[in-house]
């Protein structure tokens, strides 16, 4: 009998068993060039696990790379395989490896920091400058993403998801991490208003996250109306604005306008009719567009907060005497960090809405990521419908 239709009935002894040494992967060789290939894999370290990928959640980041084979100033210089949110089995387990076991079900922290610098040794190792994250060009050799049948990753990186929980929710602890990392730094309190800009993925998230975290009015603004409706009937938000684009906007001073037309609109919702209101104590910029910190920094009270959460437009011109005037903190957002824990934590307990409903549009196997890639592209599917997380079940 073969050894994968013995596993199928014994219990598998072997730490290190594995079906086969050969795996599929969608690799990306250029814009929108992206391969189904055959690669080989190996046993897992003595301190890794070996984990068959299940779902992964398709982010900007990745949809940047897939069009322009960059994601703002990283250019890959090598094929890479994207995918940084996801979830699966673990399958193999490392010599040196406890408390895992072949069947568990763990969601992958993607980021492997070296654990010795000034920033890691202060627990701040998001910002360790020589990180390694899964599906960016910023390190050579690329790390590569999880749009692969398994890899194998250090256990220490890998959570077990209790069983009440779905993988595809697993999956986006990922994004859910950067919101409790941006809440945490923005130090929500009770009472709290905050805005949030952007509706996408990780602006849901933030607004839940302020609202779990203590803020009592949470505004949710995006130019899409289909996600702002989304917001506020699932619960993300309490309250929405749906911003009008601005077109043809080429002084500084045109662009200050429209920004304090939208600050002035979206703070009298916030201001819940009180003739005291100042704004909002914490603006989220979700969204990394030049309007909307511009925005932010008018429709943020004295002392308030803005906090820049989305990568997007890496130069831009803002009125800081906006921030001078009123001592509004900027405060900076990259990734997270020691907030898987807790991430599951939230999830399990079910305190917020639902992840599983997130999730819009989902594609079986690697061979349909380029069109997941084009999906997640679009804000509207080709029959209209909201397109708010795509993911990739393998």
């Amino acid at each position: 009998m073969a050894p994968s239709a013995l596993a199928d009935i014994y219990p598998i002894p072997a730490r290190h068993y594995s079906k086969a040494p050969s795996i599929q992967a969608s690799v990306l060789h250029g814009p929108r060039d992206l391969r189904l290939e055959t690669r080989t894999i190996s046993d897992p370290g003595p301190n890794e696990l070996q984990i068959a990928i299940k779902a992964t959640g398709i982010c900007g980041s990745d949809c940047s790379y897939y069009s322009k084979f960059r994601n703002g100033d990283l250019q890959a210089c090598q094929p890479l395989s994207l995918g940084h949110e996801s979830s699966g089995v673990v399958v193999a387990i490392g010599d040196a490896v406890a408390g895992f076991q072949i069947g568990d079900r763990v969601a992958l922290e993607v980021g492997v920091p070296c654990d010795n610098c000034r920033s890691c040794q202060k627990g701040r190792y998001n910002l360790c400058p020589s990180m390694r994250f899964r599906s960016s060009a910023k390190s050579v050799p690329h790390f590569q993403g999880t749009l692969q049948e398994r890899i194998n990753h250090p256990a220490k990186w890998c959570y077990k998801v209790p069983s009440h929980v779905s993988l595809e929710a697993a999956a986006l602890l990922e994004p859910l991490s950067v919101a409790i990392h941006a809440t945490r730094r923005a130090t929500v309190e009770q009472g709290d208003t905050a805005i949030v800009f952007g509706a996408g993925t990780v602006g849901l998230l933030v607004a839940a996250m302020a609202k779990l975290s203590g803020a009592t009015t949470v505004v949710i603004a995006d130019i899409d109306s289909g996600r702002v409706n989304y917001a506020l009937s699932n619960g993300f938000a309490h309250k929405g604005y749906i911003v009008s684009p601005r077109r043809h906007l080429n002084e500084t001073a045109e662009k200050f306008d429209a920004a304090k037309d939208i600050a002035g609109d979206i703070t009298q919702i916030a201001s819940l009719n009180d003739p005291d209101f100042e704004g909002a104590d914490i603006t989220f910029d979700c969204t990394g567009k030049e309007i909307c910190m511009q925005a932010g920094l008018y429709a943020t009270r004295p002392g308030g907060k803005l906090v820049m959460v989305g990568m997007g437009t890496p130069i831009q011109t803002l009125p800081m005497s906006a921030s001078h005037l009123k001592e509004v903190d900027i405060i900076g957002i990259f990734r997270y960090a020691n907030t898987y824990p807790v991430g599951m934590k939230i999830l399990s307990s079910g305190a917020l809405p639902s992840l599983d409903n997130m999730v819009t549009h989902r594609f079986k196997g690697l061979a349909s990521a380029k069109d997941a890639f084009e999906t997640a592209g679009k804000t509207v599917d080709k029959d209209g419908k909201l397109v708010l997380k795509v993911l990739i079940e393998t």
